[in-house]
């Protein structure tokens, strides 16, 4: 049985454009074994310049609508992205949507696939928590006819729709809040995941403002294995033994930042006295009745509730106002600084 393809580029297109019938384009989707390497890597050519999904719900839905909306999302594990996705399934469920999930660990390859999985489904619209894409990721989205919505950063040329704030501002405030504090030696402990593109442009706003002030020195370290949390123990390990006398590290996560802390503990160092610890993300143990962790409030929840609502209205014949929307951060100052 022929696949039929998901609303844009059709079977037909992807036979024409080969120069093979139909059957050819679906034998190398279901048996591509069972036709000549030469046939198969043309089909697949076409495939990839057309950006043709195939269809694997096609004769299973009723209506045009599937009422599905997919998410790619950067990382499933801790905190992150949880008010996120908690605000993007209560308004889809609102509406009577449903959210199908997939983590692509900051993978753009994960995330490719995840992508050709969603459309398959026919969804009616999808939200990216990555603004990096590969070529034909980004070729096969902006062919299709469903709404994409990229969030919590905002880029130059959205797919579709952003929804989220700028990282590099972000960074840029906690800059000049340790500075405030008297800190003059600084560190920036990051990941260094192929997709962690957020985490560069808080960097980069973080180190522009202590360059610009001409008083401060920024140290910088990755660490690339464990948990959120050894990364963070292992990445201050790293900027002490290196820098000893560093006095202030800004951490690209709260989690990254509990392993700092850990890690500042367990080498007898005195928080702030000794070394003053800032996080991102205000996640619940970071707050008061927490780790009292200094940090840059998000509005998680918000962006995922506006990502899902703007799908719905674009659906709906609603066009939104603008393409991008900035909901803006706040640097939380607490007893770690």
């Amino acid at each position: 049985m022929a696949i039929e393809s998901s609303g844009w580029a059709t079977m037909g297109d992807v036979a024409e454009k080969a120069g093979v019938s139909k059957i050819t384009v679906s034998r190398v989707l279901r048996s591509p074994d069972k036709v000549k390497p030469e046939t198969r890597e043309r089909v697949r050519a076409a495939i990839a310049e057309l950006g043709y999904v195939p269809d694997e719900a096609a004769g299973g839905l009723s209506s045009r609508r599937s009422r599905i909306v997919g998410a790619a999302i950067s990382t499933l594990a801790g905190s992150t992205f949880a008010s996120t996705v908690d605000g993007l399934g209560a308004r889809l469920r609102q509406n009577d949507h449903q959210l199908l999930l997939a983590g692509t660990d900051y993978s753009s390859a994960k995330e490719a696939d995840a992508v050709a999985t969603m459309l398959g489904r026919r969804p009616d619209g999808l939200v990216l928590t990555s603004t990096t894409h590969r070529e034909e990721t980004r070729r096969t989205l902006e062919a299709g006819r469903v709404p994409v919505v990229e969030i919590w950063e905002l880029p130059a040329d959205p797919i579709g729709y952003a929804v989220g704030f700028s990282n590099r501002d972000a960074g840029a405030a906690m800059a000049q809040h340790l500075l405030a504090t008297g800190r003059r030696r600084m560190a920036f402990i990051g990941t260094a995941g192929e997709g962690d593109r957020r985490g560069r442009l808080r960097y980069e706003g973080f180190a522009e403002v202590l360059e610009q002030s001409g008083s401060a020195e920024v140290r910088a370290t990755a660490a690339a294995a464990g948990t959120q949390t050894a990364r963070g123990a292992r990445g201050l390990a790293a900027v002490l033994d290196r820098w000893p006398d560093t006095d202030a590290v800004f951490c690209s996560s709260d989690s990254l930042a509990l392993g700092a802390l850990s890690e500042a503990r367990r080498r007898g160092l005195r928080v702030p006295d000794d070394l003053a610890v800032a996080g991102f993300g205000d996640f619940e143990f970071a707050g008061e009745f927490g780790l009292g962790l200094t940090t840059v409030r998000v509005p998680g929840l918000q962006i995922g509730e506006t990502a899902a609502q703007l799908i719905l209205d674009v659906n709906a014949g609603i066009e939104p106002g603008d393409r991008t929307i900035d909901l803006g951060f706040e640097v939380i100052a607490r007893v770690t600084t």
